[in-house]
């Protein structure tokens, strides 16, 4: 028979980690995960143009295989919403269910992606012709972070208080020689910045099945250890990126302990600095 603090328990473990889509407006959250005491806090807003927000993202936490997991991600949609909301959905599932990923995680990672890459591909119908960014998070029973990545959303750990990217930024002008072995090509027309097949600003992509055969879905990814220290992780979409360094990034929320304000802070700071994007913003504290 389940007891009264059983329930209680479960009541709390329920509130404390969720799983966050994009909103129209701004928006924060921010919970402590109990066992680290590692804080998280998220933050969105919608930018200019003149279509829906694009941006997704997931914080969450997970027990498997014996293991705590905290999931944490930013998905920035191009040509629509549907692919990021795609990847918010399934792509942390398709890793995990990855047989060998306690033992060979990067090898798995990148199949995961693949995999998730080859499901958004056969249900263009639904999903539509566009595409989207990744940059996701594993944090494994508070020690051990695994990154990856496609497109240029970015991930930074603050150690320290220096500001480190963990994450690559997959620019066209970059890959030039891979885009063009696959027969396509990379100019800046239309437009002020180099694209892939002078539409796409990104060299790696999820969806966008027009130019996948000329487009990578490939993510790179980094294993780090956290230790004491390892102050906080900072994952964020294009549009605090083209407005700031990662140390200017690191910098403006180095004293604010709670994640939340933390991530709301970059946020207000890139919008002030004319950011016209759909911004999105993870940050968590280890400490």
């Amino acid at each position: 028979m389940t007891t009264g603090r059983e329930i209680l328990h479960k009541m709390k473990v329920k509130a404390g980690f969720f799983s966050s889509a994009a909103d129209a407006g701004g928006k924060g959250k921010g919970k402590v995960m109990n066992k680290n005491s590692i804080s998280h806090g998220s933050y969105l807003v919608k930018g200019k143009a003149n279509h829906p927000m694009e941006d997704y993202l997931v914080t969450d936490f997970k027990r498997v295989k014996e293991h705590d997991l905290g999931l944490f991600a930013i998905f920035d949609g191009h040509l629509g919403h549907d692919v990021a909301n795609f990847l918010q959905n399934h792509l942390f599932d398709n890793i995990l269910k990855q047989a060998d990923f306690w033992s060979e995680t990067i090898k798995a990672i990148k199949r995961a992606y693949k995999k998730t890459d080859e499901e958004i591909l056969d249900k263009v119908k639904q999903l539509g012709k566009g595409g989207s960014t990744a940059v996701t998070a594993i944090l494994i029973d508070g020690h051990k972070l695994v990154v990856a990545n496609v497109g240029d959303s970015r991930a930074v750990l603050c150690k320290n208080g220096v500001a480190e990217q963990l994450s690559v930024d997959h620019e066209p002008t970059k890959e030039k020689r891979e885009i063009e072995s696959r027969g396509g090509f990379v100019s800046n027309l239309p437009g002020d910045v180099p694209r892939v097949d002078g539409q796409l600003a990104v060299a790696r992509a999820f969806g966008d099945k027009s130019l996948k055969v000329h487009l990578s879905s490939e993510p790179d990814v980094e294993i780090k250890t956290v230790d004491e220290t390892t102050e906080f992780m900072i994952l964020a979409s294009d549009g605090i990126w083209k407005v700031m360094t990662n140390r200017e990034a690191v910098e403006s929320i180095k004293h604010i302990k709670d994640a939340n304000l933390a991530a709301k802070r970059l946020i207000d700071e890139a919008v002030s600095r004319k950011s016209k994007d759909d911004i999105s913003c993870i940050v968590v504290r280890f400490r």
